[in-house]
């Protein structure tokens, strides 16, 4: 029932404002979700892209008992946590475009995205650890030793990430205070500069990393080099052109994680909630799209997981080995 100022009691004298009863269905309405856009679509086909490549990469080693070797166990880490950034992406494009939002999928679905974008770094810098290993202890590399250090390594690296991604849930966010807020909402600048500053670290040991493997390499071409004099003509050594050809991926592998890792890392460091918002998705992409890129450059170039993935798809075309291949072929 609707009434009329006229009819509800109310004494001018008081100097009280009058009341008037609110609709039921206009003070309880919920708040609609946003309409549906172009970047919606491509972050949800993103996520959706990231999610089934790194499953299928996922599957492949823990189901090929032939895969076990260090390589291989952070391989199957980096693909799991990219694993997780996909399903991140999908659930952060649910809870935005589908479902009513609310601080807590905000805070799942930054917590998600923090976990899995941190174990991924961590496992690249544990790819570019085994290749340094792998080259200056190529006699011990792959001994059932090396395999439990690497298992040990890797639980220390998720149960840490997992600690460092609960932070937003546990209260270090800005949804109650967001002149606390950083470029990214609902993370802390504090806290997201702790977190890039970390970034930046494991950015610049992994680069000095392989600064160790191209002095290895080098240190074994020279070797190689020394020895051709008392070879046997017929005796194949490498040549300069495969040297060249693993130097140029090396660059491409540097390049692509360089310049996936570091826009994002810089910009948490030196930006605040006043920044643009199209600056921290200009540096925001392309560390999610690394784990996009990630299977592409490490994964499926092994020559083992080729293997495998050519076996399932024609088993009858490509006969399944059981040698193994170290990480120089990764």
């Amino acid at each position: 029932m609707n009434l009329n100022a006229s009819e509800l009691p109310w004494d001018e004298s008081s100097g009280l404002e009058p009341f008037f009863p609110l609709d039921p269905q206009e003070s309880f309405s919920p708040p609609e979700a946003p309409p549906l856009t172009i970047w919606g679509v491509a972050l949800c086909v993103s996520g959706t892209l990231i999610a089934t490549e790194n499953a299928i990469v996922v599957t492949t080693i823990l189901a090929t008992p032939s895969l076990r070797a260090p390589v291989f166990l952070l391989l199957a880490s980096l693909g799991l946590a990219d694993l997780l950034a996909g399903v991140a992406l999908i659930l952060h494009f649910l809870f935005r475009y589908c479902v009513k939002p609310n601080d807590w999928s905000e805070l799942l679905t930054s917590g998600l995205l923090v976990t899995s974008l941190t174990t991924s770094l961590c496992s690249l810098m544990g790819v570019a650890l085994d290749r340094y290993l792998s080259l200056s202890h190529a006699l011990t590399y792959g001994s059932g030793q090396s395999r439990r250090r690497a298992a040990t390594l890797l639980l220390l690296v998720w149960l840490g990430a997992c600690v460092i991604g609960a932070g937003p849930a546990m209260g270090w966010h800005c949804l109650e205070d967001p002149n606390s807020c950083s470029v990214a909402r609902p993370l802390t600048r504090t806290y997201l500069s702790l977190l890039c500053g970390g970034f930046l670290m494991v950015v610049i040991v992994t680069l000095q990393l392989y600064a160790g493997i191209c002095r290895v390499a080098r240190r074994h071409a020279h070797a190689i080099a020394t020895q051709r004099h008392f070879l046997p003509t017929n005796q194949p050594y490498p040549s300069r052109h495969s040297s060249g050809k693993g130097f140029s991926r090396l660059i491409l592998v540097l390049s692509v994680f360089v310049g996936c890792w570091m826009p994002f890392s810089l910009w948490g460091l030196l930006g605040d909630a006043s920044s643009p918002p199209l600056y921290t998705y200009a540096t925001l992409v392309p560390a999610a799209g690394s784990s996009l890129l990630n299977p592409i450059l490490y994964s499926l170039r092994n020559k083992d997981i080729r293997k495998v993935l050519l076996h399932a798809c024609c088993p009858h075309k490509f006969s399944h080995s059981t040698q193994t291949h170290y990480p120089v072929d990764v």
